[in-house]
């Protein structure tokens, strides 16, 4: 086997804008097969990759899974992991969208699944491979900071009035809010920076009318090596915090704004293209210590990457791009910080 039949399970936001045009940026990849409901939907698939497969739900992908190498997981919260579970039965690897799933008991029940069956799983923790978070990482670990002290990491957005989609009129059992979604991306960056966390204090508030989860949130982690992570996700700031401060003891370094490979898919431009992922100087972070800052160069996002990794897992035998037990470590992470919200109390995880 040379390349990869893959079916993408969910062609929303997800599973259109972000999986469908990577997959089928990656050589050795290709959208075998779409499963979405909405006939508006069919067509796009259609229209964007020629011999696609439909399917009008999961249920008749798998009694027709026959050629498919890897199956994409990129249907709401709730259902991540009952389907990745369908297809480790059927014998097939699996990429899960992010959260993994609604409780550590799932998520741990996923990875026990896939252990047992020698099949491939990974997480679609795309946000690893953000220019920003992949500048702060090389800078954390060449040195150049000193040692940490502090990490404080900003998704904020202004939305006052609610869009009403299931993310903000769902419940946590649905995987619904901020804390599941962006909180899934903060803390897996925290994680994979600082390793083990001991401790939470979590802030978890609904803050606009009409919804029924939470749109605005601060975690405060203490990891067992001492540094102190600050996160912080809302829908609801009128000014905007840095997506990036780190403070270390030789230098802090501070950028502001998102990685432009969102914005970038949601135009549909080709993540082949020469200049992906690249930021222009004028959005460079300063590093330094005051009073001496200078600019320091973006490294490119790269969000390919994370499908050449998954190939190179299936075909070649390396290690998947995310191993699924950093994702469950995450949720306990989360799990902890909602239970010190509703208790008022730091957690340990």
């Amino acid at each position: 086997m040379s390349s990869l039949e893959v079916a993408v399970v969910g062609y929303g936001l997800a599973g259109a804008v972000f999986h469908a045009p990577l997959i089928a940026a990656e050589p050795r990849m290709r959208v075998a097969a779409v499963v979405t409901g909405s006939a508006e939907r069919a067509e796009q698939a259609r229209r964007a990759h020629d011999g696609v497969r439909v399917f009008p739900d999961a249920d008749a992908l798998f009694e027709d899974i026959r050629g498919i190498d890897l199956v994409v997981v990129a249907t709401p919260n709730r259902t991540h992991a009952p389907l990745a579970a369908r297809a480790l039965d059927a014998g097939i690897p699996v990429v899960v969208d992010k959260p993994f799933a609604v409780t550590v008991g799932e998520a741990e029940e996923v990875v026990a699944h896939a252990e047992r069956a020698g099949v491939a799983l990974s997480v679609f923790q795309n946000r690893r491979w953000d220019g920003d978070f992949r500048t702060v990482r090389e800078l954390v670990e060449s040195g150049r900071l000193g040692a940490v002290r502090r990490f404080e990491s900003r998704f904020e957005r202004w939305r006052p009035v609610p869009k009403g989609g299931w993310r903000e009129v769902g419940s946590a059992a649905d995987g619904a809010g901020l804390l599941f979604d962006l909180g899934s991306h903060l803390v897996d960056q925290a994680l994979t920076l600082f390793g083990p966390v001991r401790s939470v204090y979590g802030e978890v508030d609904r803050r606009r009318p009409g919804i029924q989860t939470d749109d605005d949130v601060f975690l405060a982690l203490t990891h067992e090596n001492g540094v102190r992570s600050h996160l912080w996700m809302s829908a609801v700031a009128p000014r905007l915090g840095p997506r990036f401060r780190v403070l270390g003891a030789d230098a802090g370094y501070v950028t502001y704004g998102l990685d432009p490979q969102e914005d970038a898919l949601r135009a549909g431009r080709d993540p082949r293209e020469d200049d992906w992922g690249t930021v222009e100087s004028a959005r460079w972070g300063l590093l330094g210590a005051e009073p001496d800052l200078s600019p320091h160069p973006t490294l490119a996002g790269d969000y390919p990457a994370f499908y050449a990794e998954m190939a190179a897992a299936i075909l070649d035998g390396a290690p998947v791009p995310v191993d699924p037990r950093d994702a469950v470590a995450a949720l306990r992470v989360l799990a902890a910080a909602r239970r010190s919200a509703e208790s008022g109390t730091t957690q340990l995880v």
